[in-house]
């Protein structure tokens, strides 16, 4: 049987990361759905924040993360990502990663939504995923203790007799099933945004891995929370892609059709307002029956800053000299996942949790802009450290547990269903109606979340992982009833500080059967 150290499912920065910490020491395979490059990661426009400034400091960016995460995030996890996070740039920066200069010779750091000083950075412009992904992709490319499987989708999380994750069961593009086992198994499947009409995500970025931890009795948290990014370039109702933030922090102005500029009486920092805010107030005009622009005429040379997105633009017949982008909100990043403590172990030993599929309470309850790949770096050092300094287990019994299930039948639901459902019931603004509108045709499928798939194809395990995230994140979603962050209900327009401060709700199982619980947020101690 194919055995190694640590098996990393996904291959965005996160993953990348941790694979660069350990391939000098361990044995590491890194399994992805598709190519390697299909992740989030890749696509990422923004830069990565980090106080590196003589004018800034952590502290301001501890406080700028925790304001734009409505107060729900961990005070002790924040803190480290802003420290961590700036130590792991200046050796990104000693180890000549391609960060953006200005003609003066010094680091281009721009300023994005919600942030109160400048501490962006950039790489080839709107190209920053590409490029650090690239770098770091670089530096493990050649190593022959790393192993590279594409083209493969995790489907199950391999338990023994104790309940420790001790591998995966795959299928490739051809149906066929593979096993493989390992010491250490490493969630980094990143977000879930294809659980929506709209995104900017990867098209193959469905929410895998939180269904694969659920599956097996891993605890999921703060599912409610999901950001929708305010600016998704949108032509003839068809979703193009990414528009970044960054052109906002340039000095684009969001505007109506008669060029009224949309976010002036909103919030302070006005079109660079947190994201949660920006995407309500477009999400209203345009429920108004107006059309939301970016008007790019304040930025000079924008295809020289901006080159992907003028590229996107020209290839979908928008013209950019008319200083006019048309914008919509589309679905971004989760907040929530699984929960992990503060090295990356879930509840389920043998199984970690790293990057955007993780609720390390980083982001509370709505994510400050180029904090996520700045997670990514700080929790692949994080969980390095640990597995480095984990003494290995040479009694670990790798004899896999069968599992008793029922097999799944043929879906009675389409993807395209899903997906439009969700975003209308479970989109940017909720209420009890449209939540229980949507769990009740979620729950009306003869379907439980623990049910044998082997036989399966990837397309219909993919939308049986998509119902399983639909139907937490729509619990979650109606059982907190207040606004906060990213979570905007209607019928509960304002924050319960008394109720729901600091509260989150926990999804688990044990033996097949489904619980939810309340818990106070705290820094968790799991055993691992």
């Amino acid at each position: 049987m194919p055995k190694t150290d640590v098996i990393i499912i996904g291959s965005g920065i996160a993953a990348l990361q941790l694979a660069y910490n350990l391939h000098q020491h361990l044995h590491v395979m890194i399994i992805t759905k598709n190519q390697l490059t299909a992740n989030n990661s890749y696509l990422a426009q923004g830069g990565i924040a980090a106080a590196i400034s003589k004018d800034d400091h952590t502290q301001h960016h501890f406080l700028d993360t925790m304001i734009a995460g409505d107060w729900h995030g961990n005070e002790q996890a924040v803190t480290a990502l802003v420290q961590e996070g700036k130590q792991a740039v200046e050796r990104f920066i000693h180890a000549g990663a391609p960060f953006d200069i200005t003609r003066e010779g010094t680091y281009d750091l721009g300023i994005e939504g919600a942030h109160s000083k400048p501490r962006i950075l950039h790489s080839g412009g709107d190209q920053t995923g590409r490029k650090i992904t690239g770098f770091i992709m670089d530096a493990i490319a050649a190593s022959s203790t790393i192993e590279w499987v594409q083209n493969e989708m995790v489907i199950d999380l391999m338990l023994n007799r104790s309940g420790n994750c001790i591998g995966v069961k795959t299928k490739n593009k051809q149906d066929q099933c593979k096993t493989y086992f390992a010491s250490h198994v490493v969630l980094a499947t990143g977000g879930a945004g294809g659980l929506f009409t709209r995104t900017s995500n990867h098209p193959s970025i469905v929410g895998d891995g939180i269904a694969l931890a659920y599956r097996a009795g891993a605890h999921i948290t703060d599912l409610e929370f999901f950001q929708f990014h305010p600016t998704i370039l949108t032509v003839n109702g068809k979703t193009i892609g990414l528009i970044s933030e960054a052109i906002r922090g340039a000095g684009a102005k969001l505007v109506n059709e008669d060029g009224e500029k949309i976010m002036t009486d909103i919030h302070p920092l006005q079109d660079l307002g947190p994201r949660h805010i920006v995407a309500y107030e477009i999400y209203k005009q345009l429920q108004s029956g107006r059309k939301i622009y970016l008007d790019i005429s304040p930025i000079t040379n924008f295809q020289d800053q901006f080159p992907s997105i003028a590229a996107m633009c020209l290839d979908n017949h928008i013209d950019i000299h008319k200083c006019r982008i048309p914008v919509t909100p589309g679905s971004h990043f989760m907040m929530g996942g699984i929960m992990v403590d503060k090295w990356g172990c879930t509840t389920k030993k043998g199984l970690y949790a790293i990057g955007e599929v993780a609720c390390s309470g980083v982001h509370g309850a709505n994510r400050l802009a180029s904090n996520s790949l700045l997670e990514g770096l700080v929790y692949g050092n994080r969980l390095a450290a640990l597995l480095l300094s984990t003494k290995k287990d040479t009694t670990l019994d790798f004899d896999p547990i069968e599992k008793n299930q029922s097999p799944l039948i043929q879906l009675p639901f389409t993807k395209e269903a899903l997906q439009d459902t969700m975003m209308r019931h479970v989109g940017i603004i909720r209420n009890q109606n449209g939540l229980t509108k949507q769990l009740n045709w979620l729950n009306r499928f003869a379907l439980t979340p623990f049910q044998a798939i082997d036989h399966k194809s990837r397309s219909d395990i993919e939308t049986y992982f998509m119902w399983i995230h639909a139907v937490l994140m729509t619990e979650s979603s109606l059982l907190r009833t207040e606004s906060r962050g990213a979570h905007i209900r209607s019928d509960f327009p304002n924050k319960d500080q008394i109720n729901w401060y600091k509260k989150r709700i926990m999804h688990n199982q044990e033996n097949n059967r489904a619980r939810i619980t309340y818990d106070k947020q705290h820094q968790i101690e799991i055993y691992a």
